[in-house]
């Protein structure tokens, strides 16, 4: 079945944040990357007790994003990490039951993997405001990914309903969707709709 991952901005939400992500987790969304890179560890942490026993209720994955320290402390061994973050990592890598590592590239992809990633995100891939000045990398750099790797991929950057048919046929696990999900009217909806059109 095609997953969807959930990333999480409170910057971008137009509603109160646990309220909407209590929303998202009740869709059929497989996971909820909690990322919120611009708090620091403390407030971070104390976002992420409050978050996981809401995602636990709903049967839906919260993963931890970038703060190792701050999963092990909680004893929650799902996180996600930039891949200059896992370089330096000191976690022994077996540790982790879910370690995704966001990627640009075919040789940042097989790095992760020899890391310990069990997943990757790759992008961005579709234009998006998040990366107003970036050119998307296009569908060719997931298939490239796929085939170098035998870890699931997720599309990441610029995936609605319009780009997401774009993606079919290819070798990928799902797509993470942020921006989006942040601030439409209703989530399960918007969810239903980004499976139904793939």
């Amino acid at each position: 079945m095609y997953k969807l991952l959930a990333i999480t901005s409170r910057q971008l939400c137009k509603e109160k944040f646990l309220h909407r992500l209590e929303k998202i987790a009740a869709t059929k969304i497989s996971a909820i990357i909690l990322r919120e890179k611009d708090l620091p560890p403390a407030a971070y942490e104390q976002l992420a007790r409050q978050v996981l026993p809401l995602c636990q209720r709903c049967n839906t994955l919260c993963i931890l994003h970038t703060y190792e320290d701050i999963s092990q402390r909680l004893r929650w061994p799902h996180i996600h990490m930039p891949l200059s973050r896992l370089r330096q990592s000191s976690v022994y890598k077996g540790y982790w039951k879910t370690l995704g590592v966001s990627v640009h590239s075919v040789e940042e992809a097989e790095e992760a993997a020899g890391l310990g990633a069990t997943y990757l995100t790759a992008g961005h891939i579709f234009a998006t405001a998040c990366k107003k000045n970036l050119l998307p990398r296009g569908t060719g750099l997931l298939r490239e990914i796929c085939q170098h790797t035998v870890i699931p991929v997720y599309a990441l950057g610029g995936i609605t309903p319009q780009t997401i048919t774009k993606l079919r046929g290819l070798p990928i696990e799902g797509a993470a969707i942020m921006s989006a999900l942040m601030d439409c009217n209703d989530p399960s909806r918007y969810v239903d709709t980004l499976l139904a059109s793939k």
